[in-house]
């Protein structure tokens, strides 16, 4: 009897402990994510680029179909060509989700003004996959109406 509730309370601290790190995990993405946005809003190409590994997966109905592989000076240029379409350029986070110790959803909404003074405010829905502190895969949904 004494060995069951030895074994019980060793798989008990395990578990807990798991979890522990797990949560810390998610907290980690969340904070990954946050500091992603904020390069976003602000424009800065090359800190939100710093943020992917070196050929980042990329699943984005402007992208055509499937998965993309994008190199940090490809996710550079590509935003900072929308940035010119869009001066004004912005995400505003409505809801995080995270998923699993490497996934984090991500639901927001993108919004702009052309230099033809035409507004655009698109909902998106993101989902990161965060190993070793950077994004490994960005696969983002959303209806790409032009």
């Amino acid at each position: 009897m004494r060995t069951l509730i030895l074994i019980l309370m060793v798989a008990v601290t395990v578990s807990c402990a798991s979890k522990g790190d797990f949560s810390k995990q998610q907290e980690q993405n969340q904070q990954i994510v946050e500091q992603y946005f904020e390069h976003f809003n602000n424009h800065n190409w090359q800190g939100m680029a710093e943020m992917y590994v070196e050929a980042a997966e990329f699943k984005d109905p402007s992208l055509g179909e499937g998965i993309v592989e994008m190199a940090r000076a490809e996710i550079i240029a590509k935003y900072s060509e929308l940035n010119e379409i869009f001066p004004d350029l912005h995400d505003k986070i409505v809801q995080t989700y995270p998923s699993g110790e490497k996934k984090i959803i991500v639901e927001f909404v993108s919004s702009g003004t052309a230099t033809d003074n035409s507004k655009f405010e698109l909902p998106i829905c993101t989902i990161f996959t965060i190993e070793n502190g950077k994004i490994t895969k960005d696969f983002s949904y959303f209806d790409n109406f032009e």
